[in-house]
């Protein structure tokens, strides 16, 4: 028993069995059981630490003291960089969806593009209103112009969703202050403006493909009308609307509450590299471009531009807040829960053994985080586990190494980018798309799945690119 204790504690191959077990235990209780991910990642991570042969002091702390234990401490690194930065993005957002400014800006695009290229303009509707909310939230805005540009077109609403889809997901995987992109910088320690600049280059090139190009593809060869009901639904929308007589927002404020904190993020970027330390003008960007006090500045903005100048009152923009943020303890928890995880495979031992192994076989530290998060996505289907669980492995992977901030980006972006291939029937966005658009499982698998694994692929290989051309 002692050999074997020793073997599985110390050595290399131990200690990759040790993480093998824990992570199939972990996808065992989300895939299996359907344990909520972040119970599964307790857990799992609790078993490994105790297998490990960690003590109970270091793995929970004392009665009388634990915030420096794995399981506080894992919690609180990872929390503390990430939920203010979150729940402000999560505000901005609800904002803009209160004040009707995706539906202008979505119409404004329309009427430019005009009827012929109007997938492109519901494309770039997804693109630019896809940064400030969540990926849902989006659908469930924007799908009434949905229904109403695919009736006037004639053609198969995949035509005009899926570029919208596309548009959405892109920002969600990619862009600052999703959750995803959020969390896996925390991880690897990279500034979020760096992000910001590796998620465009190598997010767009990805959603022209996925989004603009497939789309006409598939869209040419499977035609789905739009549900009746989802017509009315959205004629009811356009009737209350005018009823209401709401008046929309200039599109210039839109885009400004819209740009205003990554002008701030990538200032203070931008600064860092060209400005000398300690000097006046690099503090003033220091300051107004931390995600948090920019993120801060536009919701400020927002309560008043799209909240207080249009007849909102107070209690109605406190209500809007609150109801916008209750839906985010379940990502923080889960989050939470992965820094957690990640903590204990550093401080086992198991993630430098990892670490070896993957060097050894000689693929770069940008292609193993592809591969691992992708595996994790496929097996389990969320994104935000896949990306905090691979952040955990990948991490120590990053400490013998000497990488710049836009290599440590670029392989947040990898990370990223495998947590959205190959969609499929165990990923809740798969259920909701089906289900807003009318698009039966075998079409889902022809189109979102194949949208997706595109989406992923080609932002990878940007990655890919970009990290062979940038010091």
């Amino acid at each position: 028993m002692d050999t074997f204790l020793h073997w599985l504690q110390h050595e290399t191959s131990g200690l990759l069995t040790l993480c093998a077990v824990g992570i199939a235990v972990l996808l065992l209780m989300i895939i299996k059981f359907r344990i909520e991910p972040f119970i599964a990642l307790i857990v799992s991570g609790l078993l490994i630490a105790l297998a490990a042969g960690l003590s109970v002091q270091e793995i929970v702390g004392t009665a009388q003291k634990s915030s420096e234990s794995l399981l506080e401490g894992g919690f609180a690194g990872i929390l503390g960089h990430i939920t203010a930065i979150v729940g402000l993005g999560t505000i901005l957002g609800s904002m803009l969806e209160a004040s009707g400014g995706a539906q202008l800006l979505t119409r404004r695009l329309l009427a430019a593009f005009g009827e012929r290229r109007a997938p492109l303009a519901m494309g770039l509707s997804g693109l630019v209103f896809g940064i400030p909310v969540f990926f849902d939230i989006g659908i469930f805005v924007l799908a009434p112009l949905v229904y109403v540009v695919a009736r006037q077109g004639k053609r198969s609403i995949l035509l005009y969703c899926l570029p919208l889809v596309a548009g959405l997901s892109m920002t969600h995987a990619f862009l600052p202050p999703h959750p995803g992109p959020v969390v896996a910088a925390g991880l690897l320690g990279v500034d979020l403006g760096w992000v910001i600049l590796m998620g465009f280059a190598c997010g767009i090139p990805a959603f022209i493909a996925s989004g603009l190009l497939y789309p006409v593809w598939i869209g040419n060869r499977i035609h789905l009308p739009v549900p009746e009901d989802m017509l009315a639904a959205a004629d009811a929308v356009a009737e209350k609307n005018a009823a209401e007589g709401r008046r929309d927002p200039s599109l210039g404020t839109v885009g400004f509450i819209i740009g205003l904190p990554m002008v701030l993020i990538l200032g203070a970027t931008f600064g860092s590299v060209t400005l000398p330390k300690g000097s006046t003008a690099l503090n003033v960007l220091t300051f107004f471009g931390n995600p948090t006090v920019a993120l801060t500045i536009a919701v400020l903005l927002s309560f008043w531009l799209l909240g207080t100048r249009r007849g909102m009152t107070g209690k109605e923009i406190s209500e809007l807040t609150g109801a916008a943020l209750r839906p985010l303890g379940m990502i923080l928890l889960v989050i939470g829960a992965g820094g957690f995880f990640g903590k204990v495979l550093a401080e086992t031992g198991v993630g430098e053994a990892l670490a070896g192994s993957l060097q050894s076989t000689g693929l770069p530290v940008l292609v193993s985080a592809y591969v691992i998060s992708s595996g994790l996505r496929i097996a389990q289907g969320s994104a935000t586990v896949a990306i905090v669980t691979t952040g955990g492995i990948i991490a120590p992977l990053l400490h013998a190494g000497d990488y710049s901030q836009a290599q440590l980006a670029l392989i947040a972006v990898a990370i990223a980018a495998g947590s959205i291939i190959a969609s499929h029937v165990n990923d809740g966005g798969f259920w909701i798309i089906s289900r807003y658009f009318g698009i039966p499982v075998k079409d889902m698998l022809k189109s979102w799945t194949v949208l997706e694994t595109i989406l992923s692929v080609v932002g990878f290989a940007m990655a890919a690119l970009l990290s062979a051309l940038v010091p």
